[in-house]
């Protein structure tokens, strides 16, 4: 995972990705990744990300996230 990692840091340097973007891209696509592992469930979402609960709200309004599950 860290060679993955790294040659992924490695073509956003190249492309010139500004880091903040790189970080809330990153954070956006986690986010929804444990989202849907819960079934859209914030609660457990939250507790999953260790992170408060209001916060995790804050982030679905920043990156506009719908809190409903995606269908597979």
């Amino acid at each position: 995972m860290k060679d993955q990692l790294e040659g992924l840091v490695n073509q956003l340097v190249e492309r010139g990705i500004l880091f903040d973007e790189a970080v809330a891209e990153f954070e956006k696509r986690f986010i929804r990744k444990v989202l849907d592992l819960h079934q859209g469930n914030q609660s457990r979402t939250a507790r999953a990300l260790r992170i408060h609960r209001n916060t995790l709200s804050r982030k679905l309004a920043l990156y506009k996230l719908d809190h409903k599950p995606r269908r597979r």
